[in-house]
């Protein structure tokens, strides 16, 4: 339960332009610091949260993660940032919600390569039959159905005549690699069929799945995940990450 006995949902990010459009908004905010983190309780539309910026990668999540649900009564957690696209047919600017999360990076070497396998497990101690997390299926159409009428708007940083942005529910990826090569990004969508790749999303979805506590991956593309990422991502940045933020707050009376 939560210093004040207030459940609340839990609001994760990995940068702080990522959670600066959220703490404009939070109202009656308290803040609370621990483990090197910021967690900000209050009020956002009406809905009570705690927003934090837990940095990036797996382990930085899932320690904010963790927090949320055990220090400050979190009955689910959002996470909201920014990603790499995977699938060619995407656009920097368009937003993913994950139906299903993988740590891409958490596997075994074997006589042919690297070979991925579901986080905790191995296949020589504890064989798992299986690979990643699904959201669950009851919050997704409930995201669905708040989302259906949400228009994205065309991102300035794309110049004029730039189309807008799409929504889209589909698989993605973690890993504590920042992708900046296109074969790299070929070869995770043509494994894996993701939409996207990012550092956090799995670890805090292994972490609520622990404690029995729903989650919610939102994700921004920000960049393509190819050569040209180490530019794109400050290019769209600030853009995209608006965008992410406003998707939380359509969801947040749902989830």
């Amino acid at each position: 339960m939560s210093p004040d006995g207030t459940r609340r949902i839990g609001v994760l990010c990995a940068l702080e332009q990522e959670v600066a459009y959220l703490l404009d908004n939070l109202e009656h905010a308290e803040t609370f610091d621990t483990a090197g983190m910021a967690f900000h309780a209050g009020r956002l539309d009406g809905e009570a949260v705690v927003l934090a910026k837990a940095g990036m990668g797996k382990v930085n999540a899932a320690i904010a993660t963790t927090l949320l649900i055990e220090r400050f009564g979190a009955r689910a957690v959002m996470f909201s940032g920014v990603a790499g696209g995977l699938d060619p047919a995407l656009s920097v600017g368009d937003i993913v919600i994950a139906d299903h999360v993988i740590q891409h990076d958490h596997g075994y070497e074997g006589p042919g390569g690297f070979v991925a396998y579901q986080h905790g497990h191995q296949p020589y101690f504890n064989p798992f039959d299986g690979l990643g997390i699904a959201l669950d299926p009851a919050l997704a159409a409930r995201i669905a159905a708040a989302l259906a009428d949400v228009e994205l708007a065309p991102l300035a940083a794309a110049g004029d005549g730039a189309p807008a942005p799409r929504l889209h529910f589909g698989r993605v990826l973690t890993g504590d690699q920042f992708i900046n090569n296109e074969q790299v990004r070929e070869a995770l969508f043509r494994d894996f069929a993701a939409k996207a790749v990012e550092m956090e999303g799995a670890a805090m979805a292994q972490a609520c799945a622990a404690f029995g506590v729903p989650w919610v991956v939102i994700r921004a593309l920000s960049d393509l995940a190819g050569h040209s990422s180490h530019f794109d991502v400050h290019r769209f940045l600030d853009e995209v990450a608006r965008s992410g933020a406003l998707i939380v707050r359509r969801l947040l009376p749902v989830v």
